[in-house]
């Protein structure tokens, strides 16, 4: 199974990457810009067919590395490798 992982700082938590991301879009005139997160996307591949088994398997990956559970959000997205 392959799983992909977005995690995304939870709303109110600041984002200095985002702020000067957004801040450099404005200064290439995209002034519509409202606000920018940046997150990321970690793409993990796992053995076996067992979707709940893979899928807990990502979710501890998740709460125990991956993702600063504080300050982060994350969802699981699992695909058939096949």
């Amino acid at each position: 199974m392959k799983a992909k992982v977005f995690i995304s700082l939870k709303n109110g938590v600041l984002d200095p990457q985002g702020r000067a991301t957004m801040g450099a879009l404005e200064n290439l005139g995209f002034s519509s810009v409202k606000d920018v997160r940046i997150g990321k996307m970690i793409e993990i591949e796992v053995d076996g067919k067992d979707r709940k088994k893979a899928e807990k398997i990502v979710n501890d990956m998740c709460a125990k590395l991956l993702a600063n559970t504080v300050v982060e959000n994350y969802r699981v997205e699992l695909f058939d490798n096949s």
